[in-house]
């Protein structure tokens, strides 16, 4: 298969699963067979470019051209495919996932709901392969209204709420903030084409540069930069394979990815460090990892307290980009991954509770790590990757944004990400030890082990695993990654 050919299989065929869910929408198993095959056959696309080209970077292909100068284009160059890899890989789990969660739960409108989970997934594989910033904006877009109707799924008042402060949010933001922005760069630049060391350098005013930074920094939302993170826990409404899907497949790692490319190859890491322009972002980012940190010991609400760890978590990406440094930008990269393979692990199982017991605060949870073992070791692993414990995944971009952190001369930033691993496993290692070392105080718990179906507590099982192999492999990330800063 021609590398182009299967670069825009990656966005068809999840566009095909959305028409199989609606044609099939009353008959369950074929539609929700036929949407894992259209999981499994993107995930082999993008296994076909990666052979194909590598870590290296593909010609672009032009789509079409909208105006003089804005073309709908894809290419492939490492982060984008990397991205694109965690996209499609864990939509095959968070699909199974979904069926076992949506059956167990008895929700209503299971074809719409998985329609627009393919949608959401061909709008990732859009925003990963996009070569310049009209074409990401476009998909940023789809991706924000594709999911707006995961959010207000259950149709309650709360949800119908949520959903409201999750679009106006995010489409508030992207248009009156990003796309100015974007204009901005076009009338500069005469070009919003993602380019090897950036395209602004000697176009715009130095003393200009961190304003036009924070158009864009608070422009793409859905990186849940405060204050524009109120979105994402207002989003915790909707079922738990969305939670997912924001928190780990699509919607916020859409954002850093964004943040990512936008600071790599439009402004450019060297002309950053030159001009100093990310420094104030810098120091927001940090305080966002402790803020949202300090607000999560605060939820008794898991789903609440992990949508806090998410923006927390988030802002280490976003922090690796202001740093401005090439270690920094890697750090922030491989975060990316080892974040998705965490958090998901972590909301999946919170599901896995509810389907089972519909228990959703914590202070519900007593013993029911003893009832549930492999869901609640599976949730220790996941937090253990999160909080940076070796031998997980999320070790390794922790010590690359230090090293980073180390380059630039912030010594703080190095004591902000020591403190932040500390608020982690205040705010998450207690979920376990209520879980297993307190006594069963609701009688109405059975008394041996009794788990959530297969499907709900195998997929967040194989991604605690993950979080272990992404440990081992972090070297092989790390120079998959190197040539997006020039290494």
């Amino acid at each position: 298969m021609e590398t182009s050919t299967a670069l825009f299989l990656t966005m068809l065929i999840p566009t095909v699963a959305m028409a199989g869910n609606m044609a099939f929408k009353d008959r369950e198993n074929l539609r929700d067979g036929f949407t894992f095959i259209c999981a499994l056959l993107t995930f082999a696309c993008v296994l076909c470019i990666l052979c194909a080209v590598g870590n290296g970077t593909m010609e672009e292909i032009a789509l079409f051209e909208v105006v003089s100068g804005l073309t709908i284009a894809f290419h492939v160059e490492p982060l984008g495919l990397m991205f694109a890899i965690i996209g499609s890989g864990l939509w095959i789990l968070t699909h199974l996932y979904g069926i076992g969660y949506m059956r167990g739960n008895n929700e209503d409108h299971h074809a719409r709901f998985f329609a627009c989970f393919s949608i959401a997934i061909a709008a990732v594989m859009g925003i990963a392969f996009a070569s310049n910033m009209f074409t990401l904006f476009v998909f940023y877009e789809i991706l924000t209204l594709s999911t707006y109707p995961l959010v207000a799924h259950k149709g309650t008042k709360d949800a119908i709420i949520g959903a409201r402060i999750y679009l106006g949010i995010l489409i508030g933001t992207s248009i009156a903030l990003l796309l100015t922005g974007v204009i901005w760069t076009f009338v500069a630049a005469g070009t919003l084409d993602f380019v090897q060391g950036g395209i602004l350098e000697g176009k715009i005013a130095p003393s200009l540069v961190p304003i036009l930074l924070a158009l864009y920094a608070f422009g793409i939302g859905k990186a849940a930069l405060m204050p524009f993170h109120r979105w994402l826990p207002a989003a915790m409404v909707a079922p738990t394979p969305v939670s997912a899907l924001l928190h780990a497949v699509a919607v916020v790692k859409a954002g850093v990815f964004s943040i990512l490319k936008v600071g790599i190859y439009i402004f450019g890491i060297d002309f950053l460090a030159q001009t100093g322009a990310s420094e104030w972002l810098m120091w927001l980012a940090a305080y966002s990892i402790i803020a949202a940190s300090v607000v999560a010991m605060t939820k008794d609400n898991l789903k609440a307290r992990l949508a806090y760890s998410t923006v927390s978590q988030l802002s280490y990406i976003t922090l690796g980009m202001a740093l401005a440094t090439s270690m920094g930008a890697l750090g922030g990269g491989m975060h990316i991954a080892m974040h998705a393979m965490g958090k998901i692990t972590l909301f999946m199982c919170a599901g896995s509770i509810y389907v089972a017991y519909h228990k959703t605060e914590i202070s519900q949870m007593q013993g029911l790590g003893r009832i549930m073992p492999i869901t609640f070791i599976a949730f220790l692993v996941g937090a253990l990757s999160i909080i940076g414990l070796p031998p997980l995944g999320g070790s390794w971009p922790k010590f690359l944004l230090m090293v980073g952190a180390a380059d630039a001369g912030h010594q703080i930033i190095i004591a902000v990400l020591m403190l932040s691993s500390l608020l982690n496993v205040a705010y998450l290692l207690p979920i376990v030890g209520r879980g297993f070392y307190r006594p069963v105080t609701d009688s109405k718990l059975p008394k041996g082990v009794a788990e959530a179906p297969l499907l709900c507590w195998l997929p967040p099982a194989i991604t605690a695993f993950g979080c272990l192999i992404l440990f081992l492999y972090a070297g092989a990330i790390q120079d998959f990654l190197a040539p997006i800063v020039g290494l």
